[in-house]
C-alpha cells in the first residue's frame, strides 16, 4: 500500500510562506536595516579571502524577498552584520561538497552587489 507524502513546502507560494514564517520567525514585516540590500538586488557570492569557502566557486544570484535581512548570530561575525536569502541563478555546491543549493541564506559579507 503506497502512502501519501505531502509535497514540499514552497516559500514562494503565499500559503506555504505563512508555514514557513511562524516557526522560523522570518516575516517579510521585520524591519529591513537601512543599507539593506533590496530584494531583486543583483549580488556575486564571493569566496572567503581566509577560508576555503564557504562555496566552491564564485557565481551570480538575486537577494530574494523571502524574508528580511537577518542578524547573523555567530562568534566570527562582524559588528551588525546581516545576513540574505539569496536566489542562485544555477544551482551551487558549497565548500564541503554538500549540495546542489538553490537559494541559500548568505552572510552580507560573502556578497558583492552588482552595478
Amino acid at each position: 500500500m503506497a502512502m501519501a507524502t505531502d509535497p514540499p513546502l514552497d516559500p514562494e507560494q503565499p500559503r506555504d510562506r505563512t508555514a514557513f514564517d511562524r516557526p522560523t520567525d522570518r516575516s517579510l514585516a521585520r524591519h529591513r536595516p537601512v543599507r539593506a540590500l533590496v530584494p531583486g538586488a543583483r549580488v556575486t557570492v564571493v569566496r572567503s579571502t581566509e577560508w576555503d569557502g564557504p562555496w566552491q566557486v564564485e557565481f551570480q544570484g538575486t537577494v530574494d524577498d523571502l524574508a528580511a535581512p537577518e542578524p547573523v548570530d555567530h562568534p566570527q561575525a562582524r559588528e551588525g552584520e546581516s545576513a540574505y536569502w539569496v536566489r542562485f541563478d544555477a544551482p551551487q555546491y558549497d565548500a564541503d561538497g554538500d549540495g546542489p543549493y538553490r537559494k541559500a541564506l548568505i552572510w552580507e559579507r560573502y556578497l558583492r552587489p552588482e552595478d
